[in-house]
């Protein structure tokens, strides 16, 4: 015990941090957290489930299946994120009775969903998620372009949460 008393106050003296102590410690579980990137373990490219404001509702719950996400972000002809809509807003929907054969993706999406930018810490994802209750997240880059999404699937896989 005396031992660790000394090494930790030496370690404070000299202003060792946890990131000093993730980036010699890389794959513990402290080294994930801190140096994990959402764009390592994001889906990219034809993985992002993503679809026009104006698919049919048929083409929306197409790609969400295909991609297995959970959710699928509604972007515009510049691929910017307009909105998602997830398997909790379908449940909604039907539970209201919507008539969901002649809907848009428009119609349906929520806009203005929760976004991290590119280059974030992975333990930011999972912080967002647990604070608002949601289990994937759309990545972007500095423009609002859409570059990548995860779910808390992905986060385990990683093994940051």
């Amino acid at each position: 015990a005396l031992g660790d008393a000394l090494a930790v106050a030496l370690l404070d003296a000299r202003g060792f941090r946890e990131e000093d102590f993730a980036r010699s410690h890389p794959g513990g579980a402290l080294g994930r957290k801190l140096l994990t990137h959402i764009d390592d373990v994001m889906r990219t490219g034809d993985a992002i489930p993503a679809v026009g404001l104006q698919a049919g509702f048929t083409e929306l719950m197409r790609e969400m299946s295909s991609k297995g996400l959970g959710a699928s972000a509604i972007v515009d002809d510049a691929r910017q994120v307009r909105g998602i809509f997830t398997d909790g807003d379908l449940r909604r929907l039907i539970e209201k009775g919507v008539d969901l054969r002649s809907s848009k993706a428009a119609d349906v999406m929520h806009p203005n969903p929760r976004t991290l930018r590119a280059g974030a810490l992975a333990v930011e994802a999972v912080a967002m998620m647990e604070q608002y209750r949601i289990t994937s997240v759309l990545v972007v880059d500095d423009a609002g372009v859409l570059c990548g999404a995860l779910n808390s699937n992905d986060l385990l896989r990683a093994k940051v949460i």
